[in-house]
């Protein structure tokens, strides 16, 4: 690079994208106008970052089990932390905690875009599935549930409770944290209210 070396020009980088998750997630637009990096080697270095993100990746579906919501979160956090928009993943289970399948449902806001109750359980018959974990992330901001998270969340469990499908959790996940619906208590408080039959009048 002309007038600069590589820590020069790596410390540039970062503070021009904020985080290396950032970097990841930029559009190709996004490296417009930095001195010394031309197309090719722009080129160059976004392929080194997408084969280190796929290389941080969980392996092989068939060789990952999760066991638990620390487990689902650590997952999770792989594929959606440092995204520059909004995605909605959901990951199948079998009863052994196998993960069957692992989908995108939708990209955007969840606020706008909201994620089609019908897909997730429809994906979850296709993989045969006895159970999922829903997740998304906030890619500015804390990552706290909003009312629609939780609309949304309650219409899940709503869709599967009769076809013995578990909703196991909701996560959000944010550039430095995650939020669980599960270990939180806040699960257990929707499907509670989202499964009891409101009495009946007299």
């Amino acid at each position: 690079m002309e007038g600069k070396n590589a820590i020069e020009l790596g410390r540039e980088l970062l503070l021009r994208f904020g985080s290396l998750q950032a970097m990841m997630a930029a559009p190709v637009s996004g490296w417009d106008g930095i001195k010394g990096l031309g197309d090719a080697k722009v080129a160059q270095l976004i392929a080194a970052l997408e084969l280190g993100r796929r290389a941080a990746a969980p392996g092989r579906r068939e060789d990952t089990v999760i066991k638990s919501t620390a487990q689902a979160a650590d997952y999770l956090a792989t594929r959606l932390r440092g995204l520059a928009e909004e995605h909605f993943r959901v990951i199948y289970l079998n009863r052994r905690g196998r993960l069957l399948d692992d989908a995108l449902i939708a990209k955007g806001s969840v606020n706008t875009v909201h994620p089609p109750v019908r897909s997730i359980v429809a994906r979850a018959l296709q993989a045969n599935a006895s159970a999922l974990v829903a997740a998304h992330n906030h890619p500015s901001g804390q990552a706290e549930p909003s009312a629609v998270d939780k609309e949304l969340t309650r219409d899940i469990i709503a869709a599967c409770h009769p076809l013995g499908i578990a909703v196991l959790d909701h996560v959000i996940v944010a550039e430095s944290e995650h939020f669980s619906f599960a270990d939180t208590g806040l699960l257990r408080e929707l499907s509670l209210a989202t499964l009891t039959p409101l009495p009946v009048k007299s």
